[in-house]
C-alpha cells in the first residue's frame, strides 16, 4: 500500500525539549506555537528523539509513520539506486528549528564514533539555512584555540560556558546565510534565529554544557572521557568556517563536505520548472503557486513542507515561489 504523494506535512513539534523556543517556526508556518520549549520540528522524520517512545516520527495521513511507509516500499520512496547503496534509510533528516534562548554548547558525533560507542551506524553532520534572524543573531562553532582534554574536563565539572564560548568561534547570522556543521564541532545557537536543519537521521548530540539535565542524558550514558573522545579540540580557523559557510552556486547551498550526507538546493521559480524525481522534503520560503505530478497538484505557500517521493516522477514547481529542497546524498 503507497500513501499518496506528494503530502502535505502539519507541524511535528515534539513537546518539552530541554531548551525555549517554536515562536519562528509558528511565523513562518502560520500556526499555532504548542508550548514555549516546542523550538524543533522534524519534517519528513523516520528518526525518533533519543529517548525514544516515537517522539519525532512522521505520520501520514493513512495513519502509518513514514518510517514504516518507507520500510514496506523502499523503492517506491528512495528508488531503486539509492536502495542499492543504503538501504531503507532515508539518509536524511529535515527540521525546522527557532530558538528562545541560546543552546547548549555541544557536538554531535561522527560515524566511526557512533558506531563504536553508541550503537548507531550513523553519526550526526548537519547545515543550517537561516529563515529569519535578529540583528545580533549568531552561533559559536569551533575552537579559536587548541583546547586540552582536561580544559574540557574542567569545563565540565565547573559548567563553565563562558569559558568555553570565550574559546570558540562567533559566527554572525542573517537570513539567507547557510552553515555547513561537520560532526565533531563544538556548536551553540545564540537566541532568535529561525532556520531549516539539514541533518543526518540520528538524535545524538553530546553536551558539553548541561544546565539542569542529568549527566546520563548530556552524554548519552557514555563516561565524560569516552563522551569528549570524539570532540574536535584542535583550532577551527577562520578560512575553514568561510568554506563552510559558502554554496557552490546560486542554488546549490552547502559546500562540497556536506555531498557524503545530504543535499539542498534553493531554487526561484517564477512561472514553471521541473524537478527531476526523488525523495525529498521541499520548504516553501515565500511566495504561493503549486506543485504538480501526473496525479495532482498542491497549493503552496509560505511555511507550507512537502514530502515528495521517488516514485511520483518528475515534479512540477509553478507560481512565484522560494523553496529549498532537501534530499539525501545523491
Amino acid at each position: 500500500m503507497n500513501t499518496e504523494t506528494p503530502v502535505l506535512l502539519g507541524p511535528n513539534q515534539p513537546l518539552d525539549r530541554p531548551y525555549r523556543g517554536g515562536a519562528g517556526i509558528a511565523r513562518f508556518r502560520g500556526t499555532p506555537q504548542p508550548s514555549p520549549f516546542t523550538p524543533e520540528d522534524f519534517v519528513g522524520s523516520t528518526t525518533e528523539v533519543f529517548a525514544g517512545g516515537g517522539v519525532g516520527l512522521t505520520v501520514l495521513p493513512d495513519g502509518r509513520t513514514l518510517r514504516d511507509a518507507v520500510a514496506a516500499d523502499p523503492v517506491f520512496f528512495l528508488g531503486a539506486h539509492h536502495v542499492e547503496r543504503f538501504g531503507a534509510r532515508t539518509m536524511l533528516l529535515v527540521k525546522l528549528l527557532d530558538t528562545a534562548e541560546r543552546l547548549f554548547v555541544h557536538y554531535h558525533p561522527d560515524d566511526a564514533f557512533a558506531a563504536r560507542h553508541l550503537g548507531s551506524p550513523l553519526g550526526k553532520t548537519e547545515a543550517w539555512a537561516v529563515i529569519e534572524a535578529e540583528p545580533d543573531a549568531y552561533a559559536a562553532l569551533g575552537f579559536r584555540r587548541p583546547v586540552a582534554s582536561t580544559e574540557v574536563e574542567a569545563w565540565w565539572a565547573g559548567q563553565d560556558a563562558d569559558a568555553m564560548l570565550a574559546a570558540m568561534n562567533r559566527v554572525p547570522l542573517a537570513a539567507g546565510d547557510t552553515l555547513l556543521v561537520p560532526a565533531g564541532l563544538a556548536h551553540a545557537i545564540g537566541p532568535g534565529v529561525t532556520l531549516v536543519e539539514l541533518q543526518q537521521p540520528t538524535d545524538l548530540s553530546i553536551l558539553l554544557e548541561r544546565r539542569s539535565l542529568p549527566e546520563a542524558d548530556a552524554l548519552l550514558g557514555l563516561d565524560l572521557t569516552t563522551a569528549i573522545g570524539g570532540l574536535v579540540r584542535e583550532v577551527t580557523p577562520e578560512e575553514r568556517i568561510h568554506a563552510l559557510r559558502q554554496g557552490r552556486d546560486a542554488e546549490t547551498l552547502f559546500p562540497a563536505d556536506a555531498d557524503p550526507f545530504f543535499a539542498a538546493e534553493r531554487l526561484h521559480v517564477s512561472g514553471s520548472r521541473e524537478l527531476e524525481p526523488g525523495f525529498s522534503v521541499v520548504v516553501v520560503l515565500d511566495g504561493t503557486g503549486s506543485l504538480e505530478t501526473a496525479t495532482g497538484s498542491l497549493p503552496l505557500r509560505r511555511g507550507s513542507t512537502v514530502l515528495t517521493a521517488y516514485g511520483d516522477g518528475p515534479l512540477g514547481l509553478s507560481g512565484e515561489l522560494d523553496v529549498i529542497r532537501c534530499r539525501p546524498p545523491q
